[in-house]
């Protein structure tokens, strides 16, 4: 919809019939990630390239000309591996949560003994919302817990005051742009809430995770929205994880903002001049609609301030996104 506001038509590829974002597009191409014909054909079709989702196999993304997609496969293969992802923000100075690779039982055993309890083991690979993450309180759950072939990690838990995220836009010429930093509340593992202005202790830490976020997305070539989610603790910010895309804590700059990130992302991607990522007012607060609670419209809508987006998707599960509100003021 930001494109097709700037005069884009767009086409969708997405292995999914029922796909909610080609009820509104102009062209829609219902294939596997792993069809290269499809996909050849697709990118023929385009004169740019990007994804809103970061477990898109790399491999197959071989049959689109690298200079038409954009942000790269480079971020895709540092965000699609938990282990991979930490280790590139260590080279570049930054600091996450301990962590060990756990590609056996023998593995998890180990990674406890050294970085202790209570802890999160996490799938390598795939995860995202909460799902594939198991807390291990003491050394004993551990026993029994079966590896996935594609491994996991274990992280050590850290003692924070609160989450924040760092959303940036970069364009092909190296520009950087930040939006506000949200304080962001979640709920089983899921973002529930993301609010501006953030606490005293984010705003103090927000350059230092900035700085980290901008070298990554330069390490990385960057050209779009790229999101960094951090906790703030007494001894600084410590990374948490990357996403290579618009981001749901980002949501807010719809209204929220004088260039939301959605519109930003297509200008940074089709080589357009970046727009302002200023905040429009000092108080912005979103709230996601999770389940069957997003079809109570006429509740939600009795506020006057609030500013209602559903996604159309037609079940509603339990943990499942279905839209958000924003309220700005």
């Amino acid at each position: 919809m930001a494109a097709a506001r700037l005069g884009y038509r767009c086409h969708i590829y997405a292995p999914e019939p029922d796909s909610v974002a080609a009820e509104v597009c102009a062209a829609f191409t219902n294939a596997g990630w792993r069809d290269r014909k499809a996909l050849g054909a697709f990118a023929a079709a385009c004169d740019v390239v990007t994804y809103e989702f970061e477990n898109v196999p790399v491999e197959p993304l071989a049959a689109i000309p690298q200079d038409r997609l954009a942000p790269g496969t480079r971020a895709l293969e540092v965000a699609q591996d938990r282990v991979r992802e930490k280790g590139f923000v260590e080279e570049l100075g930054g600091r996450p949560a301990p962590y060990a690779a756990v590609d056996h039982e023998g593995d998890l055993t180990a990674a406890i003994d050294r970085i202790g309890t209570p802890g999160i083991l996490k799938t390598r690979r795939d995860g995202y919302d909460g799902k594939g993450q198991w807390l291990i309180a003491s050394a004993g759950e551990a026993q029994g817990i079966k590896i996935p072939d594609s491994g996991s990690v274990y992280e050590g838990r850290v003692r924070f005051e609160c989450e924040f995220s760092v959303i940036l836009v970069r364009d092909h010429d190296g520009e950087v742009r930040f939006w506000d930093a949200p304080l962001n509340t979640h709920q089983g593992g899921i973002l529930s809430h993301s609010e501006l202005p953030a606490p005293a202790i984010v705003r103090e830490q927000v350059e230092r995770a900035r700085a980290l976020a901008q070298k990554v997305a330069e390490a990385l070539g960057y050209v779009g929205v790229m999101t960094c989610e951090f906790f703030a603790t007494t001894d600084g910010p410590v990374f948490n994880e990357m996403a290579p895309r618009v981001h749901n804590s980002g949501h807010w700059t719809i209204e929220g903002a004088i260039t939301s990130q959605f519109e930003n992302h297509i200008r940074a991607i089709a080589g357009l001049p970046l727009g302002d990522t200023a905040s429009v007012a000092e108080r912005v607060v979103m709230d996601n609609l999770i389940g069957a609670e997003a079809f109570d419209m006429a509740r939600h809508l009795s506020d006057p301030a609030a500013h209602l987006h559903l996604y159309g998707k037609a079940e509603a599960r339990d943990g499942r996104k279905m839209g958000h509100i924003t309220r700005v003021g």
